[in-house]
C-alpha cells in the first residue's frame, strides 16, 4: 500500500509541474535581437506598435524590391527565436517584389510579457492594425505566413480578419495532438492551458490556403499538416517538400516555399 501511495504521489506531483511549467516546453523566445544589416537585411524600417492590453512589439518593415511592392506580407514566427532567425524569408520575398513585416510576439524579441495563445491573438491583431496605417500597404494585397505554432496564430487572424492569402508551413491540428506525440505519458488534452486549435478553426478561413510541409518532419507530423489541409474550404494548394526536416532550409526559405506563396496564391509571376 505504502508502494501505491508513493507512485500516485510521485504522478501527481509530475502533473502538478507539468501545469505548471507547461508554457515553458512550449515557448522558447530568445530576447538579443541583432541589427537588420547583421543578419543580410537592407532597406528594412525599425517599428513598434501597442496591443489592445498595452504591451509594445518591435519589428522590421522589409520594403520590397523593386518599389511600390507587389503585396504584403506578414510574417508570424514559430514558438522559438525572434524575428532575426527570419531575416533569410524576408530577404527572399523581398527580391520578388514583396514588402514584409517582421515583428516579435511578446516575451520575444526583448518585448515586455509572457507568451500565451490569448496575448499571441492579440499580438497578431495589433501587427495588421500597424499595416491598415501604412499608407504603402495594399490590405487587398496583405498576405499571412505562419510557420508551426505561427500557423495557429495565423490562422485564428484569418478568421477574424480574412487575408487576400493565408500560407501555412509545418502546420498542425491543434497543440493537443502535437504534444501527445512528443509526451505521450502525460494527459495532454486536460492539461494543457493554451490549445491552438487550428482544425476546429480551419473551417472558417474565407481566404486562399497554402500549406507546406515537409515528408521528413520530426516536430510536427505530416499527417497532421495533411489532415489540417483536408480541411480546410474553398481555394487551396498542398506543397510536399521532399526531404525537409521542420528547421531545414528547404522548408523554412527554400524556392519551392518561396515560389508557391508567389505563383499559386499571390499569381505573381516569377521574373
Amino acid at each position: 500500500m505504502t508502494a501505491v501511495i508513493g507512485v500516485l504521489l510521485t504522478g501527481a506531483a509530475i502533473l502538478a509541474l507539468a501545469w505548471t511549467f507547461q508554457r515553458g516546453l512550449i515557448y522558447f523566445p530568445s530576447g538579443a535581437v541583432p541589427s537588420p544589416a547583421a543578419v543580410g537585411l537592407d532597406a528594412v524600417e525599425p517599428i513598434s506598435f501597442v496591443t489592445d492590453d498595452g504591451i509594445r512589439l518591435g519589428g522590421w518593415f522589409v520594403t520590397s524590391r523593386p518599389s511600390p511592392s507587389r503585396g504584403t506580407l506578414v510574417v508570424f514566427n514559430g514558438n522559438a527565436g525572434n524575428r532575426a532567425y527570419r531575416a533569410g524569408l524576408a530577404r527572399a520575398f523581398r527580391e520578388q517584389g514583396l514588402a514584409v513585416l517582421l515583428f516579435d510576439y511578446r516575451g520575444f524579441g526583448g518585448n515586455s510579457g509572457s507568451p500565451t495563445e490569448a496575448g499571441l491573438a492579440s499580438d497578431a491583431r495589433a501587427a495588421r492594425a500597424y499595416l491598415a496605417t501604412r499608407t504603402d500597404v495594399d490590405l487587398t494585397r496583405l498576405a499571412y505566413f505562419g510557420e508551426s505554432l505561427g500557423a495557429a496564430v495565423a490562422t485564428a487572424l484569418a478568421v477574424e480578419h480574412p487575408p487576400a492569402a493565408l500560407v501555412l508551413r509545418s502546420p498542425f491540428t491543434s497543440l493537443a495532438d502535437v504534444a501527445r506525440v512528443h509526451y505521450p505519458f502525460l494527459p495532454v488534452r486536460w492539461l494543457l492551458r493554451d490549445r491552438f486549435a487550428n482544425l476546429d478553426r480551419i473551417a472558417q478561413v474565407t481566404s486562399p490556403i497554402l500549406v507546406i510541409a515537409g515528408d521528413r518532419d520530426l516536430i510536427i507530423p505530416l499527417e497532421q499538416s495533411r489532415q489540417l489541409y483536408d480541411a480546410a474550404p474553398g481555394r487551396k494548394t498542398f506543397v510536399l517538400i521532399n526531404g525537409a526536416d521542420h528547421n531545414d532550409e528547404a522548408l523554412v526559405m527554400g524556392p519551392q516555399v518561396i515560389e508557391s506563396t508567389l505563383r499559386r496564391l499571390f499569381e505573381v509571376p516569377r521574373p
